[in-house]
């Protein structure tokens, strides 16, 4: 919006230039030499506010796209730090469920190893008495 604002400004300047160097010649009380004179010293005046805004402008543009490349590498830099958190966290999740299944292995082995030892083993009932 603000680059607009100066586009119309620009525009603006131009065309009061023009208008005033008509109105200027028009009602002009000086020579037709003294008034290209004049018009030459108004059209440099012209031409180097014109080659100064150009240059404010492109230092603008310049400041404008390192701001941008900045913050650019700037939420690279973010995404890649979560990126980063996001896996530590998976090879946790990994990692504990690797030992949740390891240690739910054991406990099913070790009833499946008592479930055998009972089956081998005679079980005389309780009111049963050996003689």
């Amino acid at each position: 919006m603000a680059e607009e604002n100066k586009s119309y400004g620009l525009a603006w300047f131009l065309a009061g230039l023009g208008v005033g160097a008509l109105v200027g010649i028009l009602y002009a009380p000086k020579s037709g030499r003294e008034t290209r004179e004049d018009l030459v010293n108004g059209a440099k005046d012209g031409s180097e506010y014109l080659r100064n805004r150009t240059k404010q402008a492109a230092e603008e543009v310049s400041a404008f796209v390192d701001k941008s490349k900045q913050q650019v590498a700037e939420y690279v830099e973010k995404g890649r730090e979560a990126v980063d958190r996001g896996r530590v966290q998976w090879e946790e999740f990994v990692e504990r469920g690797k030992h949740l299944v390891s240690e739910q292995t054991s406990r099913v082995g070790a009833a499946v190893d008592a479930g055998r030892s009972a089956y081998a083993s005679p079980v005389l009932p309780p009111d049963t008495k050996e003689h």
